[in-house]
C-alpha cells in the first residue's frame, strides 16, 4: 500500500531508488559497529570463553602484543594459534572484573579502540592481577582480522612470578 502511494508520488524510477537506499540503512543500522563488536569479545572474554572470543576472529586474523615479556609471542597469526595461545589463560589468570572500560569509534568504521582495566588473580600463586590495556581492534566482515593490546609487561610479570599460560606452560 505505502508503496503504491509512493509510485504515485515518485514515480517508479525513483521509487527503485528510495528502495535500494532504505536497503542499505536498514542494513547499516542493523550491523554492530567496530565498538559493540570490541565490547561484545570483551564481554566473551570476561566469561572466560578463549573459544568463544577466538571465534569471533577472521580465520587469518593477526594479533600482536608489542610489549610481551621476552620468551612470549609479540606476534600471532591465524584463528588457530590465537585459540592454541589462549585457551589456558582462565586457568592461569581468573580475570574477575574488567571495572573500567571507555571505548572509542574511529573516523574507520571498522576500527574501534578500548582503554580498559583487568581485575583478578593469578590462579598458581594467589597474587593480585590488575592490568590496564590499550586495545586496538580491526574488524573485517563483523571479524577480528588485526588485534593489538598494549599492556605493563613489569607489572605482568610481578603478578605471574614465573607463572605462565601460553603453549610452553603445559
Amino acid at each position: 500500500m505505502l508503496a503504491e502511494r509512493l509510485r504515485c508520488v515518485m514515480g517508479d524510477s525513483d521509487l527503485r531508488v528510495a528502495r535500494r537506499l532504505l536497503a542499505s540503512e536498514d542494513t547499516l543500522m542493523n550491523s554492530p559497529t567496530a565498538v559493540q563488536l570490541l565490547r561484545n569479545s570483551l564481554d566473551r572474554f570476561l566469561a572466560k570463553d578463549m573459544k568463544g572470543w577466538t571465534e569471533l576472529c577472521d580465520e587469518n586474523v593477526v594479533a600482536e602484543f608489542p610489549f610481551a615479556p621476552e620468551g612470549s609471542p609479540a606476534k600471532i597469526e591465524g584463528r588457530t594459534a590465537l585459540y592454541e595461545y589462549l585457551r589456558n589463560y582462565p586457568s592461569f589468570i581468573d580475570v574477575r572484573a574488567i571495572p573500567t572500560l571507555n571505548t572509542y569509534a574511529t573516523d574507520d568504521p571498522n576500527v574501534a579502540i578500548a582503554e580498559w582495566h583487568a581485575s583478578g588473580r593469578v590462579v598458581g600463586n594467589g597474587n593480585p592481577y590488575e592490568m590496564s590495556y590499550a586495545t586496538f581492534v580491526r574488524f573485517r566482515n563483523g571479524l577480528i582480522a588485526n588485534y593489538r593490546e598494549y599492556w605493563n609487561p613489569v607489572a605482568f610479570i610481578a603478578a605471574m612470578a614465573g607463572t605462565r599460560f601460553d603453549s610452553s606452560a603445559e
